[in-house]
């Protein structure tokens, strides 16, 4: 399935949130590591800051780095105003104000764009979607997915989020995936299916409670690695 730029709501986290929403560690980083669904997120270049290499895979790396710009200027607002309309589903301790969190998307997806192009052209950034990734098999460590799977639990059933895993343990040894909620702030019905199905699958899982919380009750993270 392929998505077109319309399609597409581009929201990006900042490297400091992956470390934290993934309960990254210095030994972490130093391991292979794929970003499944990355988006505008900002962990790729900040990886490249930091002397090291990631790849993303996502829909919108098929786009334009001035077809994806003029994607966030058009979703931006509506982004916003659905976040003001459930003020209640966040805490606004780390992050204060709606203006904040702007100011922090915006930051992260400038970065993200600054280096799109060389990313591009250093294969750091491939476009494809779950679940067919363009990586070999055992070819990473570990695989990120951030605000996708049981996110979109709406979207995707839970035969979809077993194929999914089903893919992204063919490409890494581990994945984390962060949260756990869905769109609304509740708990993903599909995280229960998930769980029974990982060892017919040659998996194991755990729920690990992260630093990192923006949704209410968002703090925890699926890990999985081959049993």
């Amino acid at each position: 399935m392929t998505a077109t730029i319309d399609e597409i709501l581009p929201w990006g986290r900042s490297y400091d949130e992956y470390m934290a929403m993934f309960a990254l560690t210095p030994a972490d980083l130093a391991k292979s590591i794929v970003g499944c669904g990355d988006g505008p997120a900002a962990f790729n270049a900040g990886m490249r800051a930091h002397g090291r290499r990631s790849i993303s895979v996502d829909p919108i790396y098929a786009f334009t780095a001035a077809q994806i710009r003029d994607r966030i200027s058009v979703a931006t607002p509506m982004i916003v105003a659905n976040t003001r309309q459930h003020m209640d589903a966040y805490r606004w301790d780390t992050i204060p104000s709606i203006e904040a969190l702007v100011e922090m998307r915006q930051a992260a997806m400038a970065r993200f764009l600054e280096d799109y192009d060389q990313g591009i052209a250093e294969g750091r950034y491939l476009a494809g979607v779950l679940p067919s990734l363009p990586l070999p098999d055992a070819s990473c460590d570990l695989a990120l997915c951030s605000h996708l799977l049981f996110t979109y639990s709406e979207k995707l059933s839970a035969a979809d989020h077993v194929a999914f895993i089903r893919e992204i343990a063919r490409v890494a040894a581990e994945a984390r995936v962060f949260p756990l909620l869905d769109m609304n702030g509740a708990a993903s019905p599909h995280l229960g299916a998930v769980l029974d199905a990982l060892p017919d699958l040659g998996l194991r899982g755990e729920v690990r409670e992260v630093s990192y919380e923006f949704q209410r009750g968002g703090n925890r993270m699926l890990q999985i690695a081959r049993s």
